[in-house]
């Protein structure tokens, strides 16, 4: 059980996200009997915190209290209509007396609006293209960082932040100790090490693990490293000696029109495209708005004859020109996370379903929340993540097994 000291709620009251972090980290009362909100006739909602609401502590029900607003955008709601939830939640906290407020939003809103029309007097140079890009734009997600601070958030964790810039801004801001963005790179590299349906069984030149830009190179790094370490300390049971074997790719991308490109291999990738023959890659990124680049990735490691392809992205946008540029024969696999919680709906997935799987964090993002900001003990000894996947998925009875054995 929680200590009553900290209370976990949503930005809205049936967030799925919200809902299972709090079950996992053992609070009792329910999320949407915790936060209520009414909304007025001029379209104006107000949160009120309506559990122990009492004479005696009229402005203080959560006196000492550190409150916990987990922020997913799922459902009928806007990014935009849940940032100003998130910031009159907040307030509604500090008003009533919250020591602490921490914002879990696993896909940070604004994060891809990380520069303004200016040079950033502390930052690297710009260059002129760059700076006309933004022309006439605000500088949005550092003033979603400074609202969340004026706010009285205290402390926020994000999940796979692609940008250098917002982390370094939000780090600033909130102060390095209170910034967490949580890096699923050991995570995805124990699924890839343990998960014995998803690799082809018939393969005997061990993995490939690539990034498909320079972006993407640094987790690729990240996961190349944790999956030999699980190698080193013999921690692949499921898989044969010879595909105890995993090599890195970087590609790199070319630019031919507004949205096409050409890939090619990096000139100091570890490995180039022909040593991929026969080999399953794993092609790594953090999100997909359009697919198109990771489709085109793809096809070219078919074309340099890599068995299979499996594509794994953190923060998965189900848009119906994603679903059919990722629908490209070149991509034999998908694995993704709930971060956005609509996926999980498998109308969202629509075609793809047949070939994704879903890692659902909820685990994992309790686990770190207990250990690593309020410094509490996760006492379940259990896997960090469940599996996710349709019936559609010619793997799904094997996987969902596999997961349950593992739990």
């Amino acid at each position: 059980m929680l200590s009553d000291d900290v209370v976990i709620v949503g930005a809205v009251s049936d967030d799925p996200l919200a809902s299972d972090i709090a079950e996992r980290m053992g609070q009792e009362v329910d999320i949407s009997d915790i936060l209520a909100f009414k909304d007025f006739a001029n379209t104006e909602f107000c949160p009120r915190f309506i559990f122990l609401q009492d004479d005696e502590h009229v402005g203080k029900s959560l006196e000492g209290k550190t409150v916990v607003i987990v922020s997913s955008c799922s459902g009928e709601l806007t990014r935009n209509a849940r940032a100003m939830r998130n910031f009159l939640t907040t307030r509604a906290a500090k008003d009533n007396g919250a020591e602490r407020v921490i914002l879990v939003e696993p896909d940070l809103f604004y994060s891809a609006q990380d520069r303004g029309p200016r040079q950033d007097p502390n930052g690297k140079p710009r260059p002129f293209r760059d700076l006309k890009k933004f022309d006439g734009q605000p500088f949005s997600s550092r003033l979603y960082c400074e609202l969340l601070k004026v706010a009285g958030v205290d402390t926020v964790m994000t999940v796979h932040n692609h940008s250098s810039a917002v982390a370094k801004m939000f780090s600033e801001v909130f102060g390095k100790d209170n910034f967490f963005n949580l890096s699923p790179a050991k995570l995805y590299a124990c699924f890839l090490a343990n998960e014995e349906t998803l690799l082809d069984p018939d393969s005997d030149r061990g993995i490939v693990v690539c990034a498909p830009d320079n972006g993407s190179r640094p987790f690729v790094e990240e996961v190349y490293k944790y999956l030999n370490e699980y190698i080193d300390k013999k921690q692949m049971p499921l898989l044969p000696s010879p595909r105890r074997q995993v090599g890195m790719l970087w590609m790199d991308k070319e630019r031919v029109g507004e949205r096409s490109v050409n890939m090619i291999c990096h000139e100091n990738s570890p490995m180039k495209l022909e040593d991929i023959e026969g080999r399953e890659v794993i092609v790594f990124d953090d999100m997909v708005r359009t697919g198109t680049t990771i489709a085109e990735c793809c096809r070219r490691l078919k074309a340099a004859r890599a068995r299979r392809v499996v594509f794994v992205v953190t923060h998965f946008y189900s848009s119906p020109e994603v679903k059919d540029n990722l629908n490209d024969p070149a991509i034999d696999a998908i694995i993704t996370t709930n971060t956005l919680p609509n996926i999980l709906n498998r109308d969202r997935q629509g075609r793809l379903r047949r070939k994704m799987l879903i890692l659902k964090l909820e685990r994992w993002i309790a686990h770190t929340l207990l250990k690593d900001v309020l410094h509490l003990e996760d006492r379940r000894n259990t896997c960090l993540y469940t599996v996710d996947v349709s019936r559609k998925n010619p793997h799904w009875e094997q996987l969902i097994h596999q997961s349950d054995n593992q739990n």
